[in-house]
């Protein structure tokens, strides 16, 4: 499945999700999570919220859609 990370005022990127690296403790069968893909954007949970279909979802949760997008909490300048 490809999936469309969306990082509001700051760009668009895409995986494959079987392509994403995983911090699963080696499970055969994991599924990346939302966290990982954030690592795969450089960003960490701690800093933006993850949403999907304008809800929150929880970092550590399996990626099960195509399409997310990441607002920023905190940014400096």
């Amino acid at each position: 499945m490809r999936v469309t990370v969306d990082v509001k005022g700051e760009g668009t990127h895409e995986f494959a999700l079987e392509d994403v690296p995983t911090n699963s403790d080696g499970a055969v069968d994991s599924k990346p999570t939302y966290a990982d893909l954030l690592a795969e954007v450089d960003l960490s949970p701690h800093e933006v919220s993850v949403l999907v279909d304008g809800r929150p979802v929880p970092e550590d949760q399996p990626v099960d859609t195509e399409h997310i997008t990441v607002l920023r909490l905190i940014k400096g300048g």
